[in-house]
């Protein structure tokens, strides 16, 4: 199936494996791109040797195109950005708008940029600032999302760009990739589909919360912005969470990132000014690392909090991501087939 993301990236399937942080590491991504989609290193909870580490074995281990994505904010964007040019990386993605001087960077390295976008606003702003495609998340995604749901935020995005757009927010089968394309999308982006397969790092225990689990939640106490996570007893509680705790949580990040405390209020400014937030909303930030990795990393369901789209409910297995990719096309394939005859 040749598409618009397949002829600016390389990859051989209109699918793209998002950025997750402490779940899209080396592994995750090169099965993902192995697969023929295009797989993505979530680099944001990375250090720089560690994200470089993470390329060079993604490059190990495929010769697909992938791709890695950055904070645009953080105050090393401009280094991480030079070693993706270094390294050869063929995409860069961001979670939020990249600065015009990293996209003028990259278009000159040939680096496809992709920034995920939430509203119609934004990706008529990126579009305008020379971005090669967008991802659009609707309000179905998990992590940071918004109200709008998918299935009215595409067709409004993809009326108004001249640029490929890809879609995210629901999507886990050939028929959503279908419908995405009807819509006018050039693809989808999937990210709990993907972290629910066996060459996701995530903890066994932990998939396990994830299969039994029929319920997201959408909760501004975990970072002070909507988060969309999996409805637990912990996150439950997190709504009398007290700024305390963020304090503590910035302190652990602090150790674990070995970053100063000059760079830590640096990156907290920018947070602040990037996202119109309060002083007590950028402190709360500091839970999101911290509450994400205790999950995904560490294994305590119990103790984190788990990132999770609306799909989590018709999930049910763990397939390899060939075994996922392979199913979506010919699911695909199927429903393409049905519309052909009816």
């Amino acid at each position: 199936m040749r598409t618009a993301l397949t002829s600016l990236v390389g990859c051989r399937h209109p699918i793209v494996q998002t950025g997750m942080g402490y779940v899209a590491g080396a592994r995750l991504a090169a099965a993902a791109s192995r697969a023929g989609a295009l797989g993505v290193i979530g680099a944001a909870t990375l250090s720089v040797e560690e994200m470089t580490a993470a390329i060079r074995r993604v490059k190990e281990r495929t010769d697909q195109p992938f791709g890695v994505n950055l904070r645009s904010d953080a105050d090393d964007a401009a280094e991480r950005v030079e070693v993706l040019v270094r390294e050869g990386v063929r995409v860069a993605s961001f979670a939020q708008a990249p600065r015009r001087d990293l996209i003028a960077r990259l278009k000159d390295a040939g680096v496809v940029t992709i920034p995920s976008v939430g509203a119609r606003r934004h990706a008529e702003k990126v579009a305008a600032w020379g971005v090669d495609a967008v991802i659009v998340q609707g309000g179905e995604g998990g992590g940071h999302t918004g109200p709008l749901a998918t299935t009215l935020l595409l067709p409004q995005v993809v009326d108004a760009v001249d640029i490929p757009v890809i879609a995210a927010g629901g999507f886990f089968d050939g028929r959503g990739l279908v419908a995405a394309l009807a819509y006018g999308a050039c693809g989808v982006a999937m990210g709990t589909r993907f972290l629910l397969t066996a060459d996701s790092p995530v903890p066994d225990e932990v998939k396990k919360v994830y299969l039994a689990a029929r319920e997201t939640v959408v909760t501004t106490k975990v970072d002070g912005v909507p988060h969309r996570v999996l409805a637990t007893p912990f996150v439950a509680g997190l709504e009398r969470l007290r700024l305390a705790r963020a304090v503590l949580n910035a302190a652990r990040f602090r150790r674990l990132s070995g970053l100063s405390w000059a760079a830590v209020l640096r990156e907290g400014r920018r947070t602040r000014r990037a996202r119109e937030l309060s002083w007590a909303q950028v402190l709360q930030a500091a839970n999101t690392p911290m509450l994400l990795r205790a999950a995904m990393v560490e294994g305590r369901a119990d103790l984190g909090v788990m990132a999770s789209g609306q799909v989590v409910g018709v999930i049910d297995d763990l397939p390899t991501c060939q075994e996922l990719v392979e199913r979506v096309m010919a699911e695909a394939a199927e429903a393409l087939g049905r519309l052909g005859r009816s």
